[in-house]
């Protein structure tokens, strides 16, 4: 499983037979993901905390994307990346994403029961 945040509006402009295209896909040529939960919130932590609005994290089957996925280096650690549109039947769940007063990313309740 990998997982990408975005904005909830983003997600919920993306007509629902339509694949989606975050605008790093044009701008970097990639998806954003992560591979485990404690990288989806310290991303969200280090980048996105500023950012007002509603968040979401989508919990993506790697092996159902149908385009290509790949590891990539970034400093000491690698990150998944889609090199293309993601095709809504690899996303096998869509999490809220909450945050605390201070506009801080917090671990998903769902998360927090798993080791």
């Amino acid at each position: 499983m990998i997982y990408h945040m975005l904005p909830a509006a983003d997600w919920a402009a993306t007509p629902a037979e339509a694949p989606y295209r975050a605008a790093s896909l044009q701008s970097e040529g990639f998806i954003h993901c992560s591979g485990d939960h404690a990288t989806v919130l310290a991303v969200g932590n280090n980048f996105y905390r500023h950012l007002p609005g509603d968040w979401l994290i989508l919990a993506i089957d790697e092996d159902a994307v149908a385009a290509p996925v790949q590891w990539d280096a970034v400093e000491d650690t690698h990150f998944p990346h889609i090199y293309g549109p993601l095709n809504r039947s690899a996303v096998v769940e869509v999490i809220a994403f909450p945050r605390a007063a201070d506009g801080a990313f917090e671990m998903p309740t769902a998360w927090q029961a798993l080791p």
